[in-house]
């Protein structure tokens, strides 16, 4: 796939690499600190998740910390594969962490689905190309003259936007217009930027509070790409099983399933 890769922009500093934040600004001498690779759509949604489930944990790990690490799924899985040192793995796509449990580096039972991904064309709210009217149209836009979208080669996101772009039958068109991010957030922050016009990002960052009144989206239809089923699970070195076990339990609950549903993702059929 041709495709320009953009940088040395002065925020690729936070979104080229990866991102850590913790759940609490200070750690408690002594405190278990849980370490989880996410994948960059859940930037926003796991904010709150890990907020409200620091409020709900129980008594014996209340002063557990959480540090989470964003980055592209196919990245993460390279790492852990080397038993890079975190304690849970949540994937854009399910597959990854599915061949990790394959390999054994995940704990017993602990691989789980988590959500389905949604993608959008999305563009700056001052943009005039109308996204939610032309549609597809819109990426062939005379003023789309770089389109962001996740690298394929290494981000669900990107595979599948390069999937639905495909099935509507404007890839080729396209393609020579294409410029990727490392992982979907970096690709948003090309089209908040100005880098590039218009883009193909998860639903999630397009309806999070720092993003909403920023652009305007059109949801491509589910059918256009594969269903992304995204995936999480505990690796079998954590030091931590208890506390990422709680963590896991909490992410299928009504709860948990309540902050997913509000960043736009759809839930796994039967699952808790």
């Amino acid at each position: 796939m041709l495709g320009q890769r953009l940088g040395r922009l002065p925020w690729v500093l936070c979104c080229l690499l990866l991102i850590v934040v913790a759940c609490d600004r200070k750690q408690e001498p002594g405190a278990a600190t849980l370490r989880i690779a996410v994948a960059s759509d859940l930037r926003f949604a796991m904010e709150d998740l890990v907020a409200d489930f620091s409020e709900r944990r129980s008594e014996d790990l209340a002063k557990a910390q959480i540090q989470i690490t964003y980055g592209s799924s196919g990245n993460f899985y390279a790492q852990i594969a080397q038993r890079a040192p975190f304690d849970m793995f949540f994937s854009a796509d399910v597959l990854y962490p599915r061949k990790l449990a394959e390999q054994g580096l995940a704990l017993e039972k602990s691989l789980f689905e988590y959500a389905i991904g949604r993608i959008v064309i999305w563009a700056p709210k001052d943009s005039p190309i109308a996204v939610e009217e032309l549609q597809w149209e819109a990426l062939k836009a005379a003023r789309a003259r770089r389109i962001a979208i996740a690298n394929p080669d290494h981000a669900p996101y990107g595979q599948a936007a390069v999937a639905a772009m495909k099935t509507a039958g404007v890839y080729e068109e396209l393609e020579k217009k294409l410029v990727f991010g490392e992982n979907i957030a970096q690709a948003a922050q090309f089209i908040d930027s100005g880098a590039a016009e218009i883009g193909i990002i998860a639903l999630a960052l397009a309806v999070a509070p720092a993003m909403a009144d920023k652009g305007r989206y059109w949801e491509i239809p589910v059918e256009a790409f594969p269903t992304m089923v995204q995936g999480a699970m505990i690796t079998k070195w954590t030091k931590h099983p208890e506390l990422a076990r709680e963590f896991r339990a909490y992410m299928l609950s009504e709860h948990g399933r309540t902050i997913l549903k509000r960043y736009g993702f759809y839930l796994p059929e039967g699952k808790p």
